[in-house]
């Protein structure tokens, strides 16, 4: 099973790392790092990761995992990533998303009408693309898999990880993971964060 983990500069590294970290590992997958070229990307916290492959050498993968960025407007705008999507995306058994990734869907037109996910500061701007967007932190519509934030990403790949090969491989890998959530703060959705500190981070992620 062939899946690429797409790379752009600036993207959000765990976007990408939480769904590898849980797909990457499994026997029958062969991963993909597969970026416009193979000089190195760097990540927008620093974090570099070198590409395996290039959108021109690349048609085809059983899965497509779109990490987002803060700097998601100017990908949209750069139209290399959309692009691709546009001509892997019909042949490809499952493409998924983390966080702002779900806005290239909708660039590819891979979300027109469909439920899907992603950021809560960004829900308007997946909406003005055509999707139906769901509060919900995974949201599955046929063979599209979009994750909300971030961390979310390591929920949609293990949510993904049981659709292909059953719940018992997905739950040994959460385990293997340790992947047992206990943050020390109550701050992780706009629900139950304080009103200011939501305000302050639309701010930031919205205007960045």
């Amino acid at each position: 099973m062939d899946i690429a983990f797409v790379l752009y500069p600036d993207m959000t590294a765990l976007d990408l790392i939480g769904p590898y970290e849980v797909l990457g590992q499994q026997p029958e997958v062969t991963a993909h790092f597969v970026a416009e070229s193979r000089e190195p990307v760097r990540a927008d916290a620093g974090l570099t990761i070198v590409p395996t492959t290039t959108f021109a050498e690349l048609d085809r993968a059983d899965v497509i995992v779109v990490p987002g960025a803060r700097g998601w407007a100017k990908v949209l705008a750069e139209g290399v990533v959309a692009a691709w999507l546009r001509e892997v995306h019909p042949t490809a058994t499952w493409t998924t998303s983390v966080c702002t990734g779900s806005t290239l869907l909708a660039q590819a037109g891979i979300l027109d009408g469909r439920p899907a996910t992603t950021h809560w500061a960004l829900r308007h701007e997946l909406a003005a693309r055509g999707a139906v967007v769901s509060t919900e932190r995974v949201v599955v519509d046929g063979s599209v898999v979009t994750a909300a934030g971030v961390s979310a990403g390591i929920d949609m790949a293990l949510t993904l990880a049981g659709l292909i090969w059953g719940d018992q491989r997905a739950e040994f890998t959460q385990l293997f993971l340790e992947y047992d959530p206990r943050p020390p703060y109550g701050t992780g959705s706009p629900e139950t964060a304080p009103a200011e500190l939501v305000a302050f981070a639309r701010g930031v992620l919205v205007g960045s």
